[in-house]
């Protein structure tokens, strides 16, 4: 090969490394020429939703839309209206905004889209096989049910006094908090997200994972904890399982975790059930399928490892934003601390401790708050399917006008092998919903006239009061549907 390129320099006039300089600039462009011809000059198939204009080959649109989603969204909605397709790293990805969209793709017919195929290159490397997105649908539906049953309200009110002791104890040994937790009045500058971060670990060790895991919470299990989520990279969603030290890392910590939650598992067969044990583990040890199967123990390890992996990043990063999205609004705070007295005050300058059962009505604003953060904040921006069947789209989904060669009864097709892309909190700062849409105000959701998802169907509740599930709502700050 050497020796061919040497041979192509000379008849060139030029040397190879000359050569091979020409080659590393001229090659790439001639890919980017080429690419952009395609576009520009191929006819395309008008049954297809409008393609965004990319210029580099295979990696698309990769760069603007991971740079800032909401704006790519953005940006591409007003060009092409609510139905589009980009690039991203090598595929065609359809997105489809809006209320109509998300019921589009969260109500997809399970011949027709498929959640498993889009994303268990990804998460099966890190949850472990059998569960969740390694499994047909019908199982995972199985397995949702069986992680219901331990979000139990007998289950919560145990929590309220776990989370409690959690969470003074991280302000009183925490270097930023201390200070303030002895006086009052000292003040000092806090990590919010790495404190939010160690918080949750704390509390979610504590009461969903058990016990054990509390109790073994040492920088071992950080680390285990930071290799395994290593293992969420793009580049594992399009190539999974290269030779990475990142994806090393990843199996090692996925091994050596799956075997500390079967070793708790089967010490607690072999000593038997604590009826004190109120965690996901006892929850899971007592579940069957609907054939009969009971879960198996790797089963329930892997399920653990989800289960810690999914909530971890969303609860976190919502308290984050919820924290600082209150220091912008220092007025909200005290309303807060007002309704903390009028509910739990004991009557001497002091508050009793925190329940379950204090129904959230009494809690408005701090009701309010949480709905907020989740409008603005979603913890998942961009939710997936991969197309197993064309999806006929009726041509209404896109904007009006956005194509004015079609008629309002034409449609589009999503053809098979593309990816669907689902993004509901695009509809959670759309104007044309909400009141300054684009502000941080606790108050649209105290009766102020603004929408009430929790009226517009079915709904699910997270811990803090029921919110719409249904997949036309605008206000789907988890997704929706299966």
């Amino acid at each position: 090969m050497s020796e061919r390129i040497a041979a192509l320099a000379a008849q060139l006039g030029v040397s190879t490394p000359q050569l091979l300089a020409i080659a590393a600039v001229a090659l790439p462009l001639a890919a980017v020429l080429l690419n952009v011809a395609a576009q520009v000059l191929l006819p395309r198939d008008p049954s297809l939703p409008p393609l965004v204009f990319s210029y580099v080959p295979v990696l698309g649109s990769a760069v603007t839309y991971g740079m800032d989603p909401y704006k790519f969204f953005a940006d591409c909605r007003a060009q092409h209206g609510d139905l589009f397709t980009f690039r991203l790293l090598g595929r065609n990805v359809t997105v489809a905004l809006g209320a109509k969209g998300s019921n589009l793709i969260f109500n997809g017919r399970l011949n027709e889209v498929s959640a498993e195929e889009a994303y268990t290159s990804l998460t099966t490397p890190v949850f472990g096989k059998d569960v969740v997105y390694d499994v047909p649908n019908a199982v995972l539906m199985e397995q949702k049910k069986f992680v219901k049953v331990g979000l139990s309200t007998e289950n919560f009110r145990v929590y309220v006094g776990q989370i409690t002791d959690e969470v003074t104890g991280f302000m009183k040994g925490d270097e930023g908090f201390s200070a303030f937790w002895r006086d009052g009045k000292s003040e000092a500058p806090v990590d919010i997200f790495k404190a939010m971060c160690e918080i949750t670990i704390l509390t979610a060790s504590r009461t969903l994972q058990g016990r054990e895991v509390r109790e073994s919470l040492d920088k071992s299990y950080a680390d285990l904890y930071h290799d395994l989520d290593g293992g969420f990279t793009p580049i594992n969603f399009v190539i999974p399982n290269l030779p990475l030290p990142a994806n090393f890392r990843r199996d090692r910590a996925q091994k050596l975790m799956s075997d500390f939650y079967r070793g708790i598992i089967e010490k607690r067969r072999k000593e038997g059930g604590d009826s004190a044990d109120h965690d996901m583990i006892a929850a899971l040890m007592d579940q069957s399928y609907k054939n009969g199967r009971k879960l198996s123990d790797i089963e329930i390890a892997h399920i653990m490892i989800a289960l810690l992996m999914a909530g971890q990043h969303t609860s976190s990063a919502t308290g984050s934003w919820a924290m600082l999205r209150l220091a912008s609004r220092p007025e909200f705070i005290e309303e807060l601390y007002q309704e903390q007295q009028s509910v739990y005050g004991d009557g001497a300058g002091g508050l009793r401790p925190l329940d379950y059962d204090t129904q959230k009505s009494s809690v408005p604003v701090l009701d309010a708050v949480v709905r907020e953060t989740l409008r603005l904040h979603p913890p998942i921006h961009s939710i997936m399917r991969k197309v197993k069947s064309d999806i006929v789209v009726p041509a209404a989904l896109a904007a009006p006008g956005a194509d004015s060669k079609k008629s309002d009864s034409a449609a589009y097709v999503i053809p098979k092998g593309h990816f669907v892309m689902a993004a509901p909190g695009v509809s959670q700062v759309d104007p044309k919903i909400w009141r300054d849409s684009e502000t941080f105000d606790p108050n649209r959701w105290l009766g102020k006239g603004e929408i009430e998802p929790e009226e517009q169907g079915e709904t699910v509740d997270y811990g803090w009061g029921a919110i719409s599930s249904g997949a036309n709502s605008p206000y789907l700050p988890f997704g929706a549907g299966r």
